[in-house]
């Protein structure tokens, strides 16, 4: 990477840092620029949500094809209704409960909602994150911030400052550096446009969490709708590294190489990840130990995908996770990035 088109880098670990770079991203984005910000999620790239020009910035530096929406974040609830034409029941008792959070409503849009940021679609994603520096930049800032994640279109989302400028360079002119995200994964989408409330994209907050505010609700989150996308993530191929992804379930060494061997990979340029049977080291590219806990898991998916990726190695066996229903998350982004499943 150039260093002379390196963007500028923020940190944020000291209260005076941490004021320094609200302030500053927030000029930048009065002035219709993007800049790459922490979420509790991923790293986002965000703009101006009221301002098309802007939107599109983020758009060009991802390479995001224009059909994929995008998620307008906000810092309180007024913010929020004020993006969206309608402000149902549904929506209330979602927000006062997982509100500041990774959990995105899908409501019809305002009027000075872009269609840009929606797909050209009525409806939009609206989500009030729980990470402090959001939450003072959008304040500081007075509008909604259009912000998907701050990587190369279909590339795995960025965890820390680091990934977004190996992602993006000099694409994005300014990054706050806030260290790694809390959550590690996606927001929860749902749709309450739909009756029963649809989860469009799974979470951390999870169907059951979401059930016990609802009621009904339906958790068919690979059905297509007609009309354009509501939210992102619906992509068949998304959140992926560079190399090969593959997922299995496998009872021991002997049983995971001949599953590569009938794929014609090897060991030596194949890198594990397991949770649970973890191969013997020798022979391997690598071999990492990722957590049995789903939201352990998702905190440390993308950060060892990311490391493991700028190793070169030609593919990456994740091994497959449990099916419960707090697994659904990771299993989705899994599918999605992986080019088999078995």
């Amino acid at each position: 990477m150039d260093p002379v088109n390196l963007p500028r880098v923020l940190a944020t670990h000291t209260p005076a840092l941490f004021r320094a770079a609200v302030v500053e991203a927030a000029s930048q984005l009065r002035a219709g620029e993007i800049v790459a910000v922490p979420t509790e999620t991923v790293y986002g790239l965000a703009a101006d949500a009221r301002n098309p020009v802007a939107v599109a910035k983020i758009y060009a530096a991802k390479g995001r094809p224009v059909h994929n929406p995008v998620i307008v974040h906000v810092a309180d609830g007024d913010l929020a209704r004020a993006c969206v034409a309608s402000w149902p029941v549904t929506a209330e008792r979602l927000a006062r409960a997982f509100w500041p959070g990774p959990l995105t409503l899908v409501l019809p849009k305002a009027a000075d909602i872009p269609e840009l940021v929606t797909a050209g679609g009525p409806t939009v994603g609206v989500r009030w994150p729980r990470h402090p520096f959001m939450q003072a930049l959008i304040t500081e800032c007075g509008f909604p911030l259009a912000a998907p994640s701050a990587n190369a279109a279909n590339q795995l989302s960025p965890t820390t400052a680091g990934h977004v400028q190996r992602s993006l360079g000099a694409s994005v002119p300014l990054i706050v550096d806030a260290g790694p995200c809390a959550v590690g994964l996606e927001s929860t989408v749902v749709d309450l446009t739909v009756e029963p409330p649809r989860i469009l994209r799974p979470g951390m907050v999870t169907a059951a969490a979401l059930h016990a505010v609802l009621g009904a609700l339906s958790t068919d989150h690979l059905a297509e709708a007609a009309g354009p996308r509501r939210s992102p993530g619906q992509l068949p191929r998304h959140y992926a590294p560079r190399a090969r992804l593959l997922v299995h379930r496998w009872t021991d060494s002997a049983d995971l190489l001949a599953w590569l061997n009938a794929r014609r990979l090897t060991a030596a340029t194949t890198h594990v990840l397991a949770h649970t049977h973890l191969p013997s080291p020798e022979g391997w590219a690598g071999v990492s130990l990722v957590p049995c806990d789903p939201e352990a898991f998702a905190r440390a998916l993308y950060a060892e995908l990311h490391r493991v990726d700028v190793l070169g190695v030609d593919a990456i066996v994740v091994e497959g996770v449990p099916e419960e229903a707090e697994w659904a998350a990771i299993a989705d982004r899994l599918r999605r990035a992986a080019i088999e499943v078995g």
